[in-house]
């Protein structure tokens, strides 16, 4: 069988296995399209009717590589046909039956049709570098989009590389610890509070895996998403992660609308053991177990609450560190409820241009007013004194007709 030399063949292929971090087969299969490609050129030059070269033309063509001969061989699988109209395509059974009998009509036989050394030309030989630097690329997506689809959601280390534009490219390492893949860390997924230096580690969550021909980095990655925080958590409470105590809801504002307000979680456990207060597991010894995740976000406030299967107390508890007097459940079926403080907890209980309601809002799914408890009152007895002023006239007329004072 004939052979085109591809000296150092063997060689070539671990050199670029390493240097883009791929396995061998990846590398020979990205070579064989390559050379497939510059095959395909040469067949053009020799053209005289290029109009005969269709899309789908070369698809009964395929490369085989000889790594122990260092070269490689073109191969083309043709059908067993009376009468050839194209031979690319076709071979007649006369021909066949010269070296198998036993071959019929409609049969297929694979022969090579390699090319001599010389005729496969400088032209082809460039078109084959420019494809195999392609299709290696189109390899490394292929592969980063197989390892990384089943981690979406998954936290990873990061370490960061540099800024394009305001977005933070970082290398991330999959959880099967290959080689570094590049990421990217959007603005908007970013913490006001990170300082992404050169070579700094942080933790990232997977929030997408970008699918096709994507040009740069296919992984977007993010520091803000809640997800993060119970990952953070969950591997400094021992407790979360055997399951005694459950983390129910988490809510999340890492970018406030203000500059003045700075990131904040609320984060709502609960368990099921009496014996067990997932509050104190969470926070700690003195604290320690939840200083680890304040710190690994930057100094984030987290208030860590006690769920409850009673809207009214879980509300109170969700407007942490606020005390809370009285909670009126207004309106049930649309989930609306009062929530009444005394006057020195009324600006704690909003919380800086009213962060802290609007997150224990989201952890609740409730939609909460809070009032002073003195002024509703007031209020309340606003309303209720005209009525009873009315009850007085009806009563006094009946009493005495003459007396029209109350007029």
């Amino acid at each position: 069988m004939s052979l085109i030399s591809l000296p150092g063949l063997a060689k070539m292929i671990d050199e670029i296995s390493q240097q883009h971090n791929l396995p061998k087969s990846a590398v020979q299969e990205a070579l064989r399209e390559a050379l497939l490609k510059g095959y395909e050129r040469y067949r053009r030059s020799q053209s005289l009717d290029r109009q005969q070269f269709h899309d789908e033309y070369f698809n009964n063509f395929e490369v085989e590589l000889d790594i122990e001969e260092e070269g490689f061989r073109i191969l083309s699988t043709k059908r067993i046909v009376e009468v050839v109209d194209n031979i690319d395509h076709h071979i007649s059974l006369k021909e066949v039956q010269e070296v198998a009998l036993e071959a019929q009509l409609g049969d297929e036989v694979v022969l090579d049709v390699t090319p001599n050394q010389k005729d496969f030309g400088r032209m082809a030989a460039i078109q084959t570098k420019q494809v195999l630097i392609q299709k290696l690329r189109d390899q490394q997506r292929k592969l980063i989009q197989e390892e990384f689809n089943d981690l979406e959601g998954t936290v990873l280390n990061a370490r960061s590389l540099r800024f394009e534009r305001q977005d933070a490219i970082v290398a991330v390492q999959s959880a099967f610890s290959q080689p570094e893949v590049e990421a990217v860390l959007p603005k908007r997924e970013q913490l006001p509070n990170d300082n992404y230096r050169a070579n700094s580690s942080f933790k990232v969550i997977l929030k997408k895996v970008l699918e096709g021909s994507h040009r740069g980095p296919q992984l977007i990655v993010s520091r803000s998403a809640a997800g993060l925080v119970v990952d953070l958590f969950t591997v400094e409470v021992p407790e979360i992660d055997e399951e005694i105590v459950r983390i129910v809801a988490v809510s999340r504002e890492a970018n406030p609308p203000s500059r003045y307000v700075g990131p904040r979680t609320k984060i709502a456990v609960d368990t099921l053991e009496r014996d067990v207060d997932p509050v104190g597991a969470c926070i700690g010894a003195r604290g320690s177990r939840i200083q680890a995740v304040v710190n690994e976000l930057r100094g984030e406030k987290i208030d860590v609450i006690r769920w409850s299967p009673d809207p009214a107390t879980y509300i109170a508890n969700a407007l942490s560190p606020a005390r809370v007097d009285q909670v009126v459940l207004i309106n049930p079926d649309e989930r609306h409820a009062l929530v009444l403080v005394a006057e020195d907890q009324l600006s704690l209980a909003i919380g800086k241009e009213g962060q802290n309601v609007r997150l224990a809002a989201r952890l609740t799914g409730w939609k909460i007013d809070i009032k002073d408890t003195s002024t509703y009152q007031l209020e309340i007895n606003k309303e209720q004194q005209p009525s009873n002023k009315s009850e007085l006239l009806s009563n006094e007329k009946d009493n005495d007709e003459t007396d029209l004072v109350f007029k």
